[in-house]
This record gives structure tokens, sequence and C-alpha cells, in this order.
């Protein structure tokens, strides 16, 4: 019997077939309450997930996802030293012209591509609820995307639901999950110059990290639908206010620095005749202190403090002048 060709749909329906049970093992694996690597093994199969996607996406769309050389008139494909075809990973999809995600959702996925990358190389503990919006968007996303690209029959969220709690957070728990204290420093470091490189708005989308605030309610008749989550309109008055209040702890959970504290950095990195002097001309060149930049806040209603962003961009000028600073 001659060797069986396999066709572009039955390659394409196996793609898909295993994207879609490598995203339900992951959520599946995360929910589970005996586990403790979680986050680990959601990442890691959530991107197995992703890539055996758009593998399958671009199966369809006659995209080669394949590796490959050319030799003049001839194309050599790469492979293994066992002789394996080397596909595309998830990131090099991304970066392709062809792939259909649109940039908040590539931004969730470089973010998990990266950690991976940092939690490849040693255990981590006390990640799980860091970064848990991230990883709910990325769920979400990906039922989007597969109904969006392959119909909405091959959605999973039928196969999932809410994960039940079984005691309310109590105020230690709070002050737990905001503190968040032992948190790898090749981590934290990572979660913020990725963030830190990302606009306010990419920051703020959902398809990059997807928040939900729990308020504590009570139903108010007999008979009441009584779900255990209830969704609030974006545009309501309540979720206006909600948005305001959460706005107002984001900021507050920002590293702020004063100018003097800026200036020390720039010392410590090479820049010693860099001052306040210098610090002071810049921020009034750039208008730096305008609400519209972003690059600080007034604390007290009268001490400003300087976010990140803004020690970035005094780290970039001091680079673009080392002569004069140096």
């Amino acid at each position: 019997m001659g060797k069986r060709i396999r066709r572009v749909g039955s390659i394409k329906g196996e793609l898909l077939k295993k994207s879609r049970e490598a995203a339900l093992a992951s959520v599946q694996i995360f929910n589970n309450p005996n586990i403790s690597f979680k986050s680990e093994s959601y990442v890691v199969l959530m991107i197995i997930a992703w890539t055996y996607l758009l593998h399958a996406y671009f199966r369809g769309q006659k995209i080669e996802y394949r590796y490959s050389q050319q030799r003049g008139q001839r194309r050599e494909f790469d492979k293994t030293k066992h002789g394996a075809y080397k596909y595309w990973e998830l990131e090099r999809c991304l970066n392709d012209a062809h792939s259909p995600l649109d940039n908040d959702t590539t931004n969730n996925l470089r973010f998990l591509i990266g950690l991976r990358h940092e939690i490849e190389h040693q255990m981590t503990t006390r990640i799980d609820d860091v970064l848990s919006a991230r990883f709910q968007a990325c769920g979400l996303n990906y039922n989007e995307y597969i109904k969006k690209l392959f119909g909405p029959n091959n959605g999973i969220e039928k196969h999932l639901s809410f994960s039940l709690q079984f005691s309310t957070i109590s105020t230690e728990q709070k002050e737990l999950l905001e503190d968040q204290p032992g948190l790898p420093a090749n981590i934290e470091g990572y979660i913020k110059s990725f963030d830190d490189s990302l606009s306010d708005d990419e920051f703020s989308n959902a398809h990059y990290a997807y928040r939900i605030l729990f308020v504590a309610k009570t139903a108010n008749r007999k008979g009441q639908a009584d779900r255990v989550i209830e969704f609030v309109k974006s545009d309501s008055a309540l979720a206006e206010t909600v948005n305001k209040e959460y706005a107002v702890i984001k900021e507050t959970e920002k590293t702020k620095y004063l100018p003097s504290q800026v200036v020390s950095l720039m010392k410590a990195e090479g820049y010693p005749r860099f001052s306040i002097r210098y610090h002071t001309e810049l921020w009034q060149a750039l208008d730096a202190k305008s609400p519209s930049q972003g690059y600080g806040t007034l604390v007290a209603g009268k001490y400003w403090h300087w976010y990140q962003r803004w020690v970035d961009e005094v780290r970039k000028h001091c680079h673009e002048n080392r002569k004069r600073y140096s």
C-alpha cells in the first residue's frame, strides 16, 4: 500500500483539535486546587495552543510556515538533525505580516512568551494572582479568535465555567494580593519593563489584561436570577465610577521617583555631571509635567513625583548626550 497523502484539510483539522485540547488543559490545570504549578503550566500550554491555532490558519490560507533558505532558484527547508521540518514558533507567527491577530492580543502573547523565557530558567513563586488578568485575557482572546477564524462551533466556552470559591477574600488575603512579597526579582523586573513599554491605552485594553472588580452583592428580590458574577455595561454610571476608582489605585501602584532620586540614578549609571539643573531644563523643554504626557503625578497636592517612563526618557537623553554628562 502506498504512503497516505495527507491533505491540507486533514492536517489543519488535527492542528485545530490539538490547539483546543491544549487550551482546555491549560485552564483546567490552572483551576485545579490540587496543583501548585499553575502559571508555568498555563503559559506553556497556551503558547502551544496559540501556535497550533496560527499554524492551522496559515495552512488554510496556504501560507508557508516552515523555516527555509533560498538557494538560488531553489528553496530549501530547514530540518532538525532527525529530518523533521522546522515550523515557526509563536513569536515568528506573530511577526508575520499575515498574522490575523490584533495589536493588543499580540501584546498579551508577547508578554507570555517573554514570561516563559523567564520562568523556564528557575523556579517561580507567587505569580498566579499577580498575572491572572493576563492569563484571563489570553484565554478570552483564544476563544474569540478560534471562533472568528474557524467558526463558532469551535468555541471552548461551553466546556468551562467560573471557578467556585470556598471562602471570601479576607483583609489579610487582600493585603497579600496587593503586596506580593517574595515575587522573583527577574519576574518583577520583566513585568515592569514590559508594562512600561506599553502606552496607557495598550496597558488598559482588555485584550492585554482582563480585569474584573468583585463586589459583594445581595439579591433584591426572591426569585431573582442568582449568578455569582454579574456584568455591568461599560458606559453605565456604575462602570464610570469603578473605572475612576481603579485608575486611582493603578496610579498609586506605580513606582515614583523624586527629582533628586532620578538624578542619583543617572549619576550611578555613569553620568556624574548630570545635575538637578540639567534635569529641570530637560523636563521644562519637554513639558514633561503636562498631564497628557503621563510622565509623573502630583502627590499630596504639592510634591511632584516621576514615573519610570520619565526615568527611561532621562536615561535616553543622558545616553544621547553622554559626552556632556560623563
